[in-house]
């Protein structure tokens, strides 16, 4: 503009430009069946770096399921550091079923959150496999190790299963009331009438490692006792007891 000869510059206000926040990337909806260990798959991005120290709060997850990195921080929430993302995994129990809604916070160390996300866990029902026919034609065995094999142990029949699945359920009950050594007892019962879950739940309830993960106050590990359920887990079909047994023997 020309005003008296001189010349006026106007300078309109510049617009700053937008902080990019972060951002969480993780499917939508995740399928983690029991006995197996499910990678999260977690992707944290942010053009402007991150305060240090940051880490993810993971919200809603069942009390009886465990990540395989970070630590529990309140029931089913658990704090983990972004360095362990790439092998971030949930592990799942035999029995657990059901569909989850996980919230996923960036938390800075001084509590802010710097973004959120959601995804489903959703654990499927997994039957047991059904006993084989009474016409199928009988297996090989070879020597003590293939009687000791899961394959060769007898499925209980329907009665027992039934009673076993009952006693099963309801030492999931008192253990989420926090009564352990009660739930313990139905958990055997049902150990003894061949149901696999009822064994891998009594020997995680005296797993240190397990135990060590929830971040359990006041109940007492035994190694030998989770060693001996382990064992017995495996010859019900448990897929997941030699891992926890490799581990107790890496203590």
């Amino acid at each position: 503009m020309v005003l008296g000869g001189l010349v006026l510059v106007m300078l309109l206000p510049t617009r700053p430009l937008a902080q990019q926040r972060p951002v969480i990337t993780i499917a939508a909806r995740i399928l983690a069946p029991p006995t197996a260990r499910t990678p999260l798959a977690i992707v944290v991005a942010s053009e402007g770096g991150l305060p240090r120290n940051t880490y993810l709060r993971i919200r809603g997850l069942p009390q009886t399921v465990a990540l395989s990195e970070g630590h529990a921080i309140a029931p089913g929430v658990w704090a983990i550091p972004l360095s362990v993302l790439p092998v971030l995994a949930a592990i799942v129990p035999i029995g657990a079923q059901g569909t989850s809604e996980i919230i996923i916070d960036l938390v800075s160390l001084d509590g802010r959150v710097l973004a959120e996300t959601k995804t489903s866990l959703v654990i499927p029902v997994v039957n047991q496999p059904p006993p084989a026919s009474a016409s199928a034609p009988a297996s090989p065995q070879v020597g003590s190790a293939a009687l000791a094999s899961p394959a060769h142990v007898a499925a209980p029949n329907p009665g027992d299963r039934e009673r076993a699945l009952s006693f099963y359920s309801k030492g999931l009950e008192l253990q989420e009331r926090g009564d352990v050594d009660a739930a313990r007892k139905f958990f055997e019962r049902a150990a003894d009438l061949g149901l696999s879950q009822g064994a891998m739940a009594l020997a995680t309830s005296y797993d240190p490692n397990e135990l060590a993960k929830l971040k359990v106050v006041g109940l007492q590990a035994n190694a030998a006792t989770a060693r001996k359920w382990y064992d017995r887990a495996a010859e019900l079909g448990a897929a997941e007891a030699g891992e926890r047994l490799h581990r107790l023997g890496a203590r």
